[in-house]
């Protein structure tokens, strides 16, 4: 073993000899601390035995590192190594802690857009297409050229997502004075897309204020719920819904619509009472042709089987059996209709109907139902209402083949009104699909 006292003169002339990988040189004043010099690098090294093993831990570059300062850290490791420690593992350690305070300090100064895309992923199984579709919107960047034609007065870029102002501030900054001036603000501008910007936020905060990473970032109180009732303007319940004397009109609209998905689609939803969800989720296997049932994903249970009834069966019957879901789309990236809503505005511009959204026709098929005196419970039932009362939750169990009667009774009625004869079952195209 090589041993010196090192001094700055003796380190600095140190050279690695010929054919060696390495080469060391031992200090005599700190026994256990040796310079090691290798092809291009000179470092300070810590060598000695624990539990009959050699235990070697690199102390740094001597140009970073003064000889008296390398000597006293090679005392304090041995020091370690006399007291059973491996100087190793506190090293990793050390390492790890400093590692962990840097990404902290990181994450403390990062966009609050890193948490929202921790947070959609976490959520994406449980969410729908619409509810993901919402988060997406109200966090996008912006400034995009227009793919489409824009409107009178608008730009030639997109514009950014409502929560975007605040997504790209650290999450610690999003406070409740900054979420109030944020929602004046976009109140004064879009107000219906504040509103659900600011649930979204909530959830949003609320999660994060449950997760260890982002607990102490997070402002749980950022959107307390007298906020929305201050800024944002008085909520009031929609009513659109089609009258009986419109059915004809619609119909006769919709039924002219080229794309059969599309009026499908349309037709079925008013005739299901189904969300607009549940009805584009609809797949083949889903629909039982021979026992006249359609199960559906229910957004509250889960799933529910309804009636099919026979204008709905045969309209099903006729669509073209491209993938896995009834109405399908070869357009779309998902296979199936993403956005029914422009051809109907379409049709009911044509029919000179008023304005009418797709929940419009769920609420449509709820109102309509009265006419035939049909229970409130059996519609419910139908539309995958929760039950409102004890005795509907804890005694009514109707089958499938009662609420069909009723089902069937409320389809033919619609139909009467609007001038539709309501095919048989032979007529309805009843059959097994073969995939």
């Amino acid at each position: 073993m090589n041993r010196e006292r090192l001094t700055p003169d003796r380190i600095r002339r140190l050279k690695l000899p010929a054919e060696v990988a390495q080469a060391f040189l031992w200090d005599t004043d700190a026994p256990r601390l040796a310079v090691r010099v290798t092809d291009g690098s000179k470092s300070f090294v810590f060598e000695s035995k624990l539990n009959r093993q050699t235990v070697r831990v690199t102390i740094g570059d001597v140009r970073t590192w003064e000889l008296d300062a390398a000597r006293d850290e090679a005392r304090r490791l041995q020091t370690m190594v006399d007291q059973g420690i491996d100087p190793r593992e506190e090293k990793r350690a050390r390492i790890a802690e400093a590692d962990a305070k840097r990404e902290e300090a990181r994450r403390r100064k990062a966009p609050a857009l890193e948490a929202w895309q921790a947070y959609i992923d976490a959520r994406r199984a449980k969410w729908g297409n619409l509810h993901l579709a919402d988060h997406e919107t109200v966090s996008k960047e912006g400034g995009k050229l227009r793919t489409r034609g824009r409107k009178v007065n608008q730009s030639d870029t997109t514009t950014p997502g409502a929560l975007r102002p605040l997504l790209s501030l650290p999450l610690e900054q999003i406070d409740a004075d900054r979420v109030r001036a944020w929602l004046q603000d976009e109140a004064l501008r879009r107000p219906t897309h504040a509103a659900l910007a600011f649930r979204l936020l909530r959830a949003f905060l609320n999660w994060c204020s449950d997760r260890a990473e982002y607990r102490d970032q997070a402002h749980k109180d950022a959107c307390i719920t007298r906020m929305a009732r201050d800024e944002l303007p008085k909520k009031s319940a929609k009513d659109d819904c089609l009258q009986r004397e419109q059915l004809p009109a619609w119909f006769a609209a919709v039924r002219q619509i080229q794309n059969p998905v599309i009026a499908a689609y349309l037709q079925t939803t008013l005739l299901s009472g189904a969300r607009r969800e549940e009805v584009a989720g609809i797949r083949w296997e889903d629909i039982d042709f021979q026992w006249k049932a359609l199960t559906i994903g229910d957004k509250v249970q889960g799933n529910r089987t309804i009636p099919l009834t026979p204008l709905v069966a045969s309209l099903l019957a006729a669509l073209p059996r491209r993938n896995q879901w009834v109405f399908s789309s070869p357009a779309a990236a998902s296979g199936r209709l993403q956005e029914p809503r422009i051809q109907h505005n379409k049709a009911l511009t044509a029919a000179g109907l008023p304005a009418l959204s797709i929940h419009g026709l769920r609420r449509s098929f709820g109102t309509l139902a009265e006419w035939v005196e049909c229970p409130a419970g059996v519609s419910a039932q139908i539309m995958g209402h929760k039950p409102s009362a004890t005795a509907e939750k804890h005694y009514r169990v109707r089958p499938l083949d009662l609420l069909r009667m009723w089902h069937t009774k409320i389809e033919a009625w619609i139909l009467e009104q609007a001038g539709i004869e309501q095919p048989g079952e032979t007529e309805a195209g009843l059959r097994v699909v073969r995939h």
